[in-house]
């Protein structure tokens, strides 16, 4: 599952001043942040350039087009944001720390300025991440370190076009540009449910009407084919999760509590490569399975989907984009218990008038 780092570089210059323990930090970000930017050149710059391969091109070409329908039809930023392209010869733009305790899937937190508290802590360099993350094993957390493709600065800086996602499908470029894109709309301090789950909800949304309007027949059975995919590795997540709670809350002693964690997690390697046969040997979730199974790579699942339903039900209410992005923004200005109570109630109506019609259309 791909999470995205809201530390911004601006923060880390703003927490230079906080103190020295967690200066080598600070630097890194700042450091990190800057030398992407310093890599980004405009897109047309890239086009114009007769050495810039004709793949490339035309991945470029359609990220103006999606860039354009981001502003026109969803009513996203008409920014410089996605305008540029960077290079990064190197697999992800960042490395995701995250880390639980033993018995608990809830995440650490860490708390930088303006950004607020975040559940992750992003290295640009995956030697330092596996670094901190041994630290991390040193004082027996659980520590999973996650590759990122794309991150949001949340409008502080002019987001470029990464090489590390610009050969995704279309579609799932598409959703990618406009989950970032959605961050610069929305951003609660503090609340990465609330936060990811907005971007989801947008990124759906997008999608959806971008394939209606350009997609053919082979683009829209990709992303079908994606979708499946993910709705199945996620509800074996969900599965997995929900086992190790009931696990953690049993009136046992740590060693029984261990052994039926292992066994939890031994079980979802099973059943991940049996997902893998009906998938016809696809192997795009292999690189989740790269460490030693922990709760930390089951942490993340509430945070990206809990909501979404919620958002959607709003959405449906409000009928237009810009009318939904004025009410999320309302919700943003709530007590954090109170904005998720609310969506949670939106998505408990929903449900509800959704099942009244099913039982109508039934007699």
């Amino acid at each position: 599952m791909k999470t995205k780092w809201r530390v911004l570089a601006f923060s880390g210059l703003t927490a230079l001043i906080v103190g020295c323990s967690h200066l080598g930090y600070y630097v890194q970000a700042a450091h990190g942040q800057f030398s992407l930017l310093a890599e980004a050149k405009p897109i047309e710059d890239w086009l114009s350039d007769p050495e810039v391969s004709g793949t490339l091109k035309d991945k470029l070409t359609k990220v103006q087009e999606i860039r354009r329908f981001a502003a026109r039809e969803l009513a996203l930023p008409d920014n410089e944001s996605y305008k540029s392209y960077a290079d990064l010869k190197r697999p992800y733009v960042l490395w995701n720390v995250v880390a639980t305790e033993e018995f608990s899937l809830k995440p650490m937190k860490w708390c930088f300025p303006v950004a607020g508290c975040v559940n992750y802590r992003g290295y640009y360099s995956k030697e330092d991440a596996m670094a901190y993350a041994a630290e991390l094993r040193a004082q027996r957390y659980d520590v999973q370190v996650g590759g990122v493709p794309a991150y949001s600065t949340l409008g502080f800086f002019n987001d470029p076009v990464l090489s590390t996602f610009i050969k995704y499908p279309e579609g799932e470029l598409a959703r990618l540009v406009f989950h970032e894109l959605a961050h610069q709309v929305v951003y609660a301090q503090g609340d990465t449910r609330f936060n990811e789950a907005f971007a989801v909800a947008v990124e759906e949304v997008g999608v959806e009407r971008w394939l209606e309007k350009y997609g053919d027949e082979k683009m829209r059975n990709s992303y079908k084919d994606y979708q499946r995919r993910k709705e199945g590795f996620l509800a074996l997540l969900t599965k997995c999760r929900n086992e190790l709670e009931e696990n953690y809350e049993r009136d046992v002693d740590a060693q029984e509590k261990r052994r039926r964690k292992a066994e939890i997690f031994e079980g979802l390697k099973a059943q991940y490569q049996v997902l893998k046969a009906q998938w016809g040997g696809y192997g795009g979730y292999d690189r989740w399975f790269a460490e030693p199974l922990s709760n930390a790579h089951l942490s993340a699942i509430s945070t990206y989907h809990d909501l979404v339903p919620g958002f959607r039900a709003l959405l449906a209410r409000e009928k237009s984009l810009d009318k939904f992005y004025a009410a999320v923004r309302n919700l943003s200005s709530l007590d954090k218990e109170q904005r998720h109570e609310q969506l949670a109630g939106l998505a408990r109506s929903q449900q509800m008038a959704t099942e009244s019609v099913e039982a109508r259309l039934s007699r």
